[in-house]
């Protein structure tokens, strides 16, 4: 499984970004993708998580109301649109990708919770100005 990850960029707050991340190589029905992030000198958090069968999103705290998590399922691909982008919001956004492994849909807190998680991309930085 690969992932490629675009959109990352500068912004000035309340501005918005999109990223985008394309998988290629699924081979499953039952799978997850979301997105993750980590700022200077913090830990890795889960930001938005979505399931391949459906399902409410999942969506860390801080960015409920303000990111929608979307998915293209016949192109791979997931999607986050951000608006009103905070300075809190600069990091490093990682897409990740999950299978499950015992058969049955997971959900999209569960993917968002890491165990869930198989495969990373690369990272793409968004930075937002005050």
């Amino acid at each position: 499984v690969q992932l490629q990850a675009s959109g990352g960029g500068s912004v000035q707050a309340g501005g918005s970004l999109r990223l985008s991340c394309a998988a290629s190589g699924i081979a499953s029905d039952y799978y997850g993708l979301g997105w993750f992030r980590q700022a200077p000198g913090k830990e890795r958090e889960a930001v938005s998580c979505i399931s391949s069968t459906g399902g409410a999103p999942h969506y860390a705290d801080s960015v409920k109301g303000r990111f929608t998590i979307s998915r293209d399922n016949a192109k791979n691909t997931v999607y986050l649109q951000m608006n009103s982008l905070k300075p809190e919001d600069t990091a490093v956004y990682y897409c990740a990708y999950g299978r499950s492994s015992n058969g049955f849909p997971w959900s999209a807190s569960y993917y968002c919770s890491g165990y869930g998680m198989d495969y990373w991309g690369k990272g793409t930085q968004v930075t937002v100005s005050s």
